[in-house]
């Protein structure tokens, strides 16, 4: 299989399935001596993972990673404090399939002859055939969101040592939308947002905070566990942290379920997403990914524009367009309206407005970029759907299927936003190589 590849310098190949024994994100580029461990990976997983609220598919996969390769075993020499840094090896994450049982394969078993309208399975088995991985839709699954999610969060740390922030919220959901807000506050909303997921979750709690896994322990010692709580899961849901919406306001200041830093919309898209789930329906809506203190001129031309490997996040599945900027609403505007301009301020280029979303020729212009991506709603409803048999090709219907997120739009925040951490890294390191270059060759 081709087109599980990212990046050039820094490069993410990613392999598995959703009810395949896990999945596998290696990650090479990223620079040695830079502590790394699970549980901060964890903390990023679990904003996407499924079971997690009531917009969210009910499988009930932990998605707890395990490093594999990439860290150091131990300090190199006796003090050296190196020990569980990254060592400048491919970085090899695994997300094991804790939650896959026999009903559940039974049931796209039972379904498998009848590709679901708009999803992959019709053209992945006219791609693959009879041994297309069907069972759980394989790498056409949206699980394997969870690798980019996992390299990408090691991306969005390197980028932060630079003084780069990466940050998404969901600003429209099932034709609602929230007010906007300037992007200061919206990072530190995403902030407290992320911090209540982390304590408000079970796994998070019992396997981190509790101390069941530890940097110190092997990998085998870890699967192990991991073993363990195959067999806990719903034990250790039930004991997750209970916070009631309310308390989470006033606590976090963050709505309980939503990245939305509009609350009474997010609540209104919640409402509204519930009532269109109740039809047998799903709902679809809009992301936005935003990043601070990206340096002018880091971007290449041509084909490696950097709004154009933006724009590449169409590979997210679900996602049906990005634009940069004013993106779509160019067209009903004229030139005055779409350009930037700018003014020297204490030696400082300032721009008054930016229509450009922070690129201008594919390069970086030192403003902050901004993408947003169009999430269709998810495929898999609860209605009867005209289809096919694929073996047949004879016409059939698709009977509801129960099993279901209400919504994805709620999952792939997490997706954009560390997808764009790995594609500015990849440039970061181009931009710093060649400007260093450009330095030793000058006068």
């Amino acid at each position: 299989m081709l087109g599980c590849h990212l990046g050039r310098c820094i490069q993410l190949t990613i392999a598995g399935g959703s009810y395949q024994d896990g999945l596998t994100a290696v990650l090479q580029g990223i620079p040695p001596d830079m502590l790394l461990t699970e549980q901060e990976v964890y903390g990023d997983l679990l904003l996407r993972k499924p079971g997690a609220d009531e917009l969210s598919s009910p499988r009930k996969e932990p998605d707890l990673p395990l490093i594999y390769t990439g860290l150091n075993a131990a300090d190199t020499i006796e003090g050296a404090g190196n020990w569980n840094h990254t060592n400048g090896t491919p970085l090899t994450i695994l997300i094991p399939n804790l939650d896959r049982h026999f009903i559940h394969v039974k049931q796209y078993q039972d379904t498998n002859r009848t590709p679901r309208p708009g999803h992959a399975s019709y053209a992945s088995f006219v791609k693959y055939g009879p041994a297309d991985d069907a069972v759980g839709a394989g790498l056409f699954s949206g699980r394997y969101t969870s690798t980019l999610v996992a390299g990408g969060y090691v991306a969005k740390k390197v980028l932060k040592a630079c003084g780069i922030e990466v940050f998404s919220t969901i600003t429209e959901l099932a034709g609602i939308a929230g007010t906007p807000a300037a992007h200061e506050e919206v990072l530190a909303y995403t902030a407290r947002y992320k911090q209540m997921r982390c304590d408000l979750d079970p796994f998070y709690q019992d396997v981190y905070v509790g101390g069941r896994i530890t940097p110190e322990m092997r990998f085998l010692e870890k699967a192990a566990v991991l073993a363990e709580v195959e067999q806990e899961i719903d034990a250790i849901r039930d004991r997750a942290p209970q916070m009631s919406q309310e308390a989470v306001v006033e606590k976090y200041g963050v709505h309980h379920i939503l990245n939305c830093p509009d609350i009474a919309a997010a609540q209104a898209m919640t409402d509204k997403c519930n009532r269109i789930y109740a039809d047998g329906d799903s709902a679809g809506g809009l992301i936005e990914v935003v990043a601070l203190g990206v340096p002018a001129g880091l971007g290449e031309p041509m084909f490696g524009k950097l709004d154009a490997e933006l724009g590449r996040m169409m590979g997210i599945g679900a996602v049906k367009a990005v634009e940069v900027g004013a993106g779509m609403a160019v067209k009903d505007m004229v030139g005055s309206q779409t350009n930037d301009p700018m003014r020297s301020v204490d030696g400082k280029v300032v721009f008054d407005s930016n229509q450009a979303g922070g690129i201008t020729g594919g390069l970086a212009t030192g403003q902050p970029i901004v993408v947003r991506l169009a999430v269709k709603p998810t495929p898999t409803i609860n209605k009867p759907q005209q289809t096919i048999d694929k073996y047949t090709l004879e016409n059939t219907t698709l009977g509801a299927i129960t099993r279901r997120d209400p919504t994805i739009v709620g999952r792939i925040w997490p997706v954009a936003e560390n997808y764009t951490a790995l594609v500015l890294l990849d440039h970061l390191l181009m931009h710093y190589g060649y400007q260093e270059l450009a330095k030793r060759v000058a006068g």
